[in-house]
């Protein structure tokens, strides 16, 4: 008897409702994206059943040949698309990849320095975080609350009188390039190495939209890769290091933070890592042209966007300050019952104290970017989130806005044709 198929069988009819959902909004939570369907068809291959610790060709696990040579051409991928000498492929998740060098270049009691929380640092990098569980004596930078941005002389301060053994720039808020460049005397100076999360901006770095940390001075970098970069939830190191360094950094990832790596993902990532060099330019372009285009709506209607003194943003993020609208919590809650998906989010004004209820919301622009938006659907975004927020607008009115303006966008942008993978996707359509 199948006493439990009911339970599983409910499990499914939760994923199709959740596609049915996304299907009908408007989708701008800066950490995710969506695949192409060749992407999507390596999750359901038989790599999501098999183990092969270790780097390819040396492996504990028999029956890995194909794996090997899989592996083998996703990392030269990503040596191409980054233009590094050193890549692994091998983390399973962005925070994964920042624990292996986390693990791999310092010890318990060692000096970092690093964005602070308040200023759009990553949780990984909070004293809470995966920074604090390894003992890691944290010296946070100072920035510009209006442009979340680290502030080169603070930084350079920082740096010169704690001399931290690494220091990490990179933030989960990454509105404008960090300060690499003018502050490599500084890291020269007190010898410590650098490390660049490129998580939230992975995406456009390989589009050649953003900066470019590994020649600016960063000797690892480290990203998740279903953000700017639309592949799967995985992620990857990056390195322009000495031999012993990576070997670190390498030793770090296995056995240091993972065992098996996933292998399905691996392959999937491989194919949006094609797929970026074929298409990865025009998309970063056009993510970062429609981020611009929602902040200076928004701004226009008057709610407060930072950074405007630079244009609001260089990346696919934008930050508005919300308090005059009911707060983070509120804005963000009343938006999803109107099929508007974000989230809330710190302030520098407050001072990491309301994590629960900010002052602010966050909105990416990389996955109605990959469907096809324009910028003059990103600038309707903005209106319909401006009249759900600050009119009487029921949530049935602002749902039939939202579904009219979503109902042409259907399709993946930015990758291969239509492929043979369509039919496996084809039940949650």
């Amino acid at each position: 008897m199948e006493k439990y198929l009911k339970d599983a069988l409910e499990i499914r009819d939760y994923a199709k409702e959740n596609n049915k959902m996304f299907r009908d909004s408007i989708p701008l939570i800066a950490s995710e994206n969506i695949m192409s369907p060749l992407a999507m068809e390596m999750l359901l291959t038989d790599f999501g059943h098999r183990y092969a610790e270790g780097l390819p060709h040396k492996r504990y696990y028999q029956g890995n040949y194909w794996v090997d040579l899989m592996e083998e051409k996703v990392t030269e991928l990503g040596k191409k698309v980054f233009n590094c000498p050193q890549f692994d492929p091998r983390p399973v998740s962005g925070t994964n990849a920042n624990m292996s060098v986390i693990f791999g270049l310092t010890k318990p009691s060692e000096t970092i320095s690093a964005p602070d929380l308040s200023g759009g640092g990553h949780i990984s990098a909070a004293r809470f975080g995966a920074l604090g569980f390894r003992g890691l004596d944290i010296r946070n930078y100072p920035y510009d609350p209006e442009t979340m941005t680290i502030d080169p002389d603070g930084a350079a301060k920082v740096i010169r009188e704690s001399k931290p053994k690494l220091a990490l720039f990179g933030q989960s808020v990454f509105l404008f390039p960090a300060p690499l460049k003018e502050l490599s005397d500084v890291f020269r100076d007190v010898g410590c190495k650098v490390w660049y999360d490129a998580a939230h901006v992975l995406g456009l770095i390989a589009g050649k939209k953003f900066q470019d940390p590994l020649r600016e001075g960063a000797d690892v970098v480290t990203g998740s890769t279903h953000k700017t970069l639309p592949g799967p939830q995985h992620g990857v190191v990056l390195g322009n290091t000495d031999d012993e360094t990576w070997k670190k950094v390498q030793r770090g990832v296995f056995p240091g933070v993972l065992s098996n790596h996933h292998l399905n993902t691996m392959a999937a990532l491989g194919v949006t890592l094609a797929e970026t060099m074929d298409y990865g330019e025009e998309y970063a372009g056009k993510i970062i042209e429609n981020a611009k285009a929602m902040a200076e709506e928004l701004h226009s209607l008057g709610i407060k966007v930072l950074g405007e003194s630079r244009g609001f943003t260089q990346s696919h993020t934008l930050v508005a300050d919300v308090s005059g609208f009911g707060r983070g919590k509120r804005v963000s809650e009343r938006l999803e019952s109107c099929n508007i998906i974000l989230n809330k989010n710190l302030l520098p004004a407050d001072n990491n104290k309301n994590s629960m209820d900010p002052s602010g919301i966050r909105i990416g622009s990389q996955e109605i970017t990959r469907i096809g938006f324009g910028k003059s659907e990103a600038r309707e975004v903005a209106r319909i989130i401006h009249r759900a927020i600050s009119t009487d607008a029921t949530e049935e009115q602002i749902k039939k806005e939202v579904k009219e303006l979503k109902s042409p966008f259907q399709d993946v942008k930015f990758c291969y044709g239509k492929h043979e993978a369509y039919q496996y996707i084809s039940l949650f359509k």
